[in-house]
């Protein structure tokens, strides 16, 4: 891939140890998304790992929910039109938050890896950074292909097949 895919991890909690080669991991996640949706021209991501209490602070802020949740994402384009960073040309696609304590659980829960569950957390969010979204049953249906398939490429496939809930 020409274009260049910046990503920029903040760890903002000390809940959860993170693990040698999750940064590696969530920019390979980042690049797969882009490059399964031919993404054109160079790109900027933000992801920041929180605890609970802090996704709890963000989803009551933004989407006056008072849970914890396992990851959020906040697009800063629409319809395929995105800010630029002046200095590098690049579009900047959003923001992503993901709970480290909720992808330990999860990671449990599932009975896979934490490496496994942030990748897909990842991959979930940067879809919606890219205007995806899973109100409809069908658009549920295809993120999760999208997302198992980015999962397949990175080495992680799936431990288990999947049950699309209603929620």
């Amino acid at each position: 891939m020409a274009d260049k895919i910046r990503v920029v991890i903040t760890n903002k909690q000390k809940a959860v140890k993170i693990p040698t080669g999750i940064r590696m991991l969530v920019r390979r996640c980042c690049n797969a998304v882009l490059q399964l949706e031919n993404f054109e021209g160079a790109a900027e991501i933000s992801v920041t790992f929180t605890d609970n209490k802090g996704i709890r602070e963000l989803n009551k802020q933004y989407r006056d929910k008072d849970i914890e949740t396992d990851v959020l994402s906040f697009p800063m384009g629409e319809n395929g039109v995105y800010d630029t960073d002046r200095e590098t040309g690049a579009k900047i696609l959003g923001d992503v938050v993901i709970s480290m304590e909720k992808a330990r659980d999860q990671a449990a829960l599932y009975g896979h890896s934490l490496q496994r569950e942030v990748g897909y957390l990842t991959a979930h969010s940067v879809l919606h950074l890219l205007g995806y979204d899973h109100i409809e049953n069908m658009d549920k249906v295809r993120m999760r292909e999208k997302e198992e398939y980015v999962m397949e490429e990175l080495g992680l496939p799936a431990s288990s097949s999947y049950i699309v809930d209603k929620v």
